[in-house]
């Protein structure tokens, strides 16, 4: 008794023997005491006529239930009073017989005729629980009852009662599977329904049942995509992942020109520009390959559909849900183009601050990612560090990610980090760390010798598995260049006294036998104590053994045949048969009697042939088959129910499938808004003059003009729809804005068109100040009228138009942005025909008159004007001097401070390539005022062709991730014979890689590249000798890099040096005390990473370079190109 009272006062229940706890373990030994009859008192409590005393025993027995407890015994009384008239305890009966209709199904099949009365209950949630408890009882006598019930139940006015249908759907399909046909017939009415709260289970129905039925989904495709915002979390993730699908069978491929990039190697060489060694007639003859592959690729032009997902999906990034964030990031990843899916890049960044199962599951998401999608999260490197509290797999996950965004200007942070990673307690961890070096070091050939030297330093560790695992990746490492590093395989012979790990000893004893003509007199050493301790090794150590004592008896037979044989003889004995096997086996190949057969003869080529350096690749590398987010992804294996991510159609499938036929509402539409008839327009011009009717679902992201007027079936009728029934659509305020604004803006357009041709005129004649003044502030007025109207349009185009105006890809604006850029374009004209002489101060006071008229944000400020440099005499010096001044980009643009030397110029069209057009470029080494971080290049074109060249400009900018451009501002006209020098910026992210882009004229397109000599990714910076100093003791190590060398015979005076170092790269003279050394220093571009070059001369042109660099890889670069400018 007294077991059975405390634990009654320890439940909370009253530990009287006479009132005993109805909920209490029959475990607890109270099952023998005198209440065990304990449900007695609920059976009671059921049986009264008091619904108060029903309703506070049904509370008790859900409380049981909640708790893990059997309450299945109670079922024949709680069963009697389904047809209770209290709701309260009606509610409370349906909750229990959810959980226990199933294992006491003959009970529940006597009462089914009160569950049916239930499913006609005035009560939506009486309705919805009495059905819920029918889908419950797993009989199949009443599957025609279930199907009548569903059928009845989707069709109920509740939406919640529609919601419980669609729930059942799958319980009874698996029940019986035959009801499939009947099923769908359900699944599709309950998928044209409009409600939020219906679309997440009717999706997960359709899924369970019929995923294959694409058709159910055409109709309802824009509904789905438009409710989403407002389903409940989990069904937004359902119906992500099954929109995922259907766009991936709909629509085609939006990166299809990059992966035919790819394939055509001919083509991605002359893309990517080709090396200055070659010929022109090669280049001709690659220009000739390329032409038909390039005609094969058509324009991409993106699916309003497939736009209106993405657009729809994106908000969800925010969402707290991290299931709903990753099923919006594998979308995106799967169907978005190249330039966009870097928004999702942020949102599973912000996932990583969450529990360590959602960071797990996240990792392993972006460690696929980054092996295609690298770029994405290089910004978020310092995300993904390791915290001495993550648990383990998490550290290896993260270790994944960071080896797989290390390139040629993060691997110094990233091996800074490695190395305090490999002072951990957590011994897996840092095998794994470990590991990562290796692989970095074979990816990333610049820093393979640091990092070799970097393992060679761990293996004096007096952690034994540390050592262990840094011999394994040595081994690897070396077999890419072992005639280098015989040294290092001296030095790892020396450690087979110390290492213990089987691993480590057998990945010596390999390394030695394979590359042993490299120690030749050191391998005969390493096999006598090998043979000493032979019978005391592990069985991969002995085989290595064998191994050594082959190859050793097939280079150096005469020092090493006693020893083979004395080990084979050994190895002949041992307990382990693949030891006694391949002691067999070895025997007969390298001594050879009269039994041996012909093989002998080659025992040389099988035992010393060349290996292939074995390749060290990430194991998420072939996992985006699967689906992003799925367990299958999770596990690398199929899991059941897992449903294959379609391919890309070749061709587009009909997009007319999705237009739902909604004529009487247009009708009813215009009647409502009242449009006049002249503003109905038929032709393809007046549509495109008109802005209201601009198509709802186009995007300029990936979007060409043409389409937008092609597309307009589809666009009106999804327009109609989302008039009558989304939330999201903004067509009816556009409509609104017709009426108002239509007129007024046609007369706008009149009268912009008669100022086109003033314009015109303006600019032919020599422009006075005054006159071009007023007219660009008239434009001012003009823009501000049309902005404020604009703003009058919903917030999602205003966002639509952010987009179009962030992103790179966006390849045709809307009216308005064209026509804002040609205003702004003619006011940097009429900006270029002023005198320079005295307009600073007005320039000013304009500035603050655009300030308060426009967004700023709107239109890119316009590059500053570039004309021929007059002022040549400032110095380098005196420039970096007045940039310290807070002077107006217009005092002090590029174009007014000329370079002190002559700048090297590089082509990037050749005249005879360039049909009569040629293009030079060179560094210009000036700051580039619109923004800092770039490289100003400046271009000059030259047309020897006799006819005019028009509309220069640039188009389909391809770059390497970080990397940015700033277009020149369009050449309208070139005349035959003329030149024209234009200015653009670039950031290379302090790399050498090259920025691609077409240069395009009126008729014709030319693939080009940019690719910067290292030093001019520099900018020059003033320091004294006690700074430099300074700064160059904390660079040190792996930062410093020396070079000694002997110097050209030209080159043997201090103004000779610092001319050719400084004509090689963009650095600053540093004073210095001594003649004998000549100091520079310099901070890169992009991350102000700091350069220091010292030239310390000797006797007879004997000469030492040192350049201490933050960044290893342009440190080692810098080195090279300024040896070839001292010794050539």
């Amino acid at each position: 008794m007294s077991a059975s009272s405390a634990f009654n006062d320890e439940k909370g229940g009253s530990s009287s023997v006479g009132e005993p706890e109805y909920g209490h373990d029959p475990a607890s030994g109270g099952i023998f005491s005198s209440d065990y009859k304990r449900h007695d008192d609920l059976k009671e409590m059921l049986d009264s006529n008091k619904d108060s005393l029903k309703l506070e025993a049904m509370k008790r027995i859900v409380a049981m239930i909640a708790r893990g407890k059997n309450a299945s015994d109670l079922f024949p009384a709680v069963v009697k009073n389904v047809a209770c008239k209290n709701i309260e305890v009606k509610k409370l009966v349906y909750v229990y017989l959810v959980r226990y209709a199933e294992e006491q199904q003959d009970l529940a099949l006597l009462s089914i005729s009160t569950f049916q009365r239930g499913l006609k209950d005035p009560n939506q949630l009486i309705r919805a629980s009495a059905l819920r408890v029918l889908s419950s009882i797993r009989v199949t006598i009443i599957v025609p009852i279930m199907m009548l019930a569903i059928k009845e139940a989707a069709s109920d006015m509740s939406p919640y009662v529609r919601k419980t249908a669609a729930h059942a759907i799958p319980k009874l399909y698996s029940l019986d599977p035959e009801q499939k046909d009947q099923l769908i017939e359900v699944i599709e009415k309950l998928l044209a329904d409009k409600t939020t709260l219906v679309a997440g289970s009717v999706v997960m129905a359709f899924e369970e049942v019929c995923p294959e039925r694409i058709d159910l989904i055409h109709k309802n495709y824009r509904k789905l995509c438009n409710l989403l915002i407002d389903v409940e979390e989990w069904g937004q993730v359902v119906i992500i992942n099954m929109l995922t699908r259907y766009a991936r069978t709909q629509f085609l491929n939006p990166n299809i020109n990059e992966s035919l990039l790819e394939e055509g190697g001919g083509v991605d060489k002359t893309f990517y520009g080709s090396d200055g060694d070659e010929d022109e007639d090669d280049e001709e003859k690659e220009k000739k390959a390329e032409a038909p592959a390039m005609a094969k690729r058509k324009p991409y032009v993106m699916d309003p559909d497939h736009r209106l997902l993405l657009r729809n999906t994106k908000p969800l990034l925010q969402s707290r849900n991290a299931a709903v964030v990753m099923a919006v990031a594998q979308l995106y990843f799967h169907l978005a183009p190249k330039a966009e899916v870097g928004v999702i890049a942020k949102a599973l960044v912000r996932l990583l601050r969450s529990h360590s199962e959602v960071q797990y599951v996240v990792l392993q998401n972006v460690a696929t990612m980054t092996i295609k999608r690298r770029g994405m999260f290089e910004p978020y490197l310092k995300s993904f560090y390791i915290r001495s509290t993550d648990p383990t797999q998490i550290k290896v996950l993260k270790l994944e990610v960071l080896t797989n965004l290390a390139n040629e200007t993060n691997i110094s942070t990233i091996l800074r980090e490695f190395q305090t990673y490999i002072k951990s307690m957590d011994k897996d961890f840092v095998a794994a760390t470990i590991q990562a070096i290796g692989r970095c070091a074979t990816n990333i050939g610049e820093v393979r010798d640091t990092c070799l030297n970097g393992l060679v330093q761990l293996l004096s560790n007096r952690d034994e598995l540390v050592v262990a695992e840094s011999v394994v990746v040595i081994k690897k490492l070396l077999q890419m260049q072992p005639e280098k590093h015989s040294d290092i395989i001296k030095h790892m012979a020396k450690l087979t006294d110390n290492i213990q790990v089987p691993m480590a000893r057998a990945s010596i004893l390999w390394l030695i036998g394979e590359y042993c003509e490299h120690v030749p007199k050191i391998a005969p050493d390493v096999l006598r104590k090998m043979a000493k301790s032979f019978t005391n090794e592990e069985d991969i150590v002995k085989l290595q053994i064998i191994n050594l004592a082959a190859k050793l008896y097939l280079t150096n037979s005469k020092q090493t045949k006693l020893l083979t044989q004395y080990v084979l003889n050994l190895a002949k004995y041992d307990q382990n048969y693949d030891i006694r096997d391949r002691a067999r086996f070895i025997r007969q190949l390298i001594v050879p009697t009269e039994k041996s057969g012909a093989l002998s003869k080659y025992a040389k080529k099988l035992f010393l042939a060349l290996k292939p350096a074995p390749v060290l690749e990430s194991p998420f590398k072939d996992r985006d088959h699967f689906q992003l987010g799925s367990l299958s992804h999770l596990l690398n294996a199929k899991a059941g129910g897992y449903q294959e991510l379609p391919d890309w159609p070749e061709a587009a499938p009909d997009p007319s499938v999705r237009n739902v036929e909604v004529f009487t509402l247009l009708e009813r539409v215009t009647t409502l808004t009242s449009v006049p008839e002249w503003t109905k327009c038929s032709s393809r011009e007046k549509r495109k003059e008109k802005k209201v009717e601009k198509p709802f679902y186009s995007d300029s992201e990936g979007e060409s003009g043409p389409t937008e007027s092609a597309d307009s079936e589809s666009d009106s009728a999804s327009r109609s729809e989302s008039v009558s029934g989304s939330e999201e659509s903004g067509s009816a305020s556009e409509s609104e804005e017709s009426e108002e604004g239509s007129e007024s803006e046609e007369e706008e357009e009149d009268e912009e068109e008669k100022d086109k041709k003033k314009k015109k005129k303006e600019i032919k004649k020599p422009v006075q100040e005054s006159e071009s003044e007023q007219s660009s502030e008239e434009e001012e007025e003009r823009k501000h009228e049309r902005k404020s109207k604009q703003r009058k349009s919903d917030s999602e185009s205003e966002s639509d138009e952010e987009e179009e105006s962030e992103s790179e890809s966006s390849q045709s604006e809307s009216e308005e942005d064209s026509e804002s850029e040609a205003e702004v374009k003619k006011k940097k004209k009429a900006a270029e025909s002023k005198p320079p002489s005295k307009p600073v101060k007005k320039e000013n006071k304009k500035e603050k008159k655009e300030m308060s008229l426009l967004d700023l944000d709107d239109f890119e400020p316009a590059p500053s004007p570039q004309v021929t440099p007059v002022n040549t005499f400032l110095s380098n010096s005196l420039v970096t001097d007045l940039e310290g001044l807070s002077l107006s980009d217009a005092v002090l643009s590029p174009a007014t401070i000329a370079p002190s030397s002559a700048l090297k110029s590089y082509e990037l069209l050749h005249r005879i390539t360039g049909e009569g057009l040629s293009v030079e470029y060179c560094f210009s080494r000036q700051p580039f005022s619109p923004d800092a971080n770039m490289v100003a290049v400046q271009m000059q074109f030259t047309n020897n062709a006799t006819s005019d060249t028009k509309n220069l400009h640039m188009e389909d900018v391809k770059l390497q991730s970080g990397m940015r451009v700033k277009d020149f501002s369009e050449i309208e006209l070139l005349p035959a014979g003329e030149t024209a020098t234009a200015v653009m910026g670039i950031d290379f992210c302090d790399s050498t890689q090259a920025a691609n882009f077409q240069l395009c004229t009126h008729t014709r397109k030319f693939f080009v590249s940019i690719q910067p000599p290292v030093g001019e990714l520099m900018r020059p910076v003033f320091l004294t000798e006690n700074e430099f100093k300074k700064e160059q003791g904390q660079l040190m190590g792996m930062n410093e890099i020396t070079e000694k060398l002997t110097l050209d015979v030209k080159c043997r005076n201090e103004h000779a040096i610092v001319q050719r170092v400084t004509a090689a790269a963009n650095l600053s003279r540093v004073p210095c005390g001594s003649d004998k050394e000549c100091r520079f220093a310099g901070r890169t571009v992009t991350s102000g990473s700091l350069v220091l070059v010292t030239v310390a001369t000797k006797e007879e042109g004997a000469a030492q370079l040192t350049v201490n660099c933050e960044k290893m890889v342009i440190g080692t670069m810098l080195v090279k190109d300024i040896l070839l400018a001292l010794t050539q």
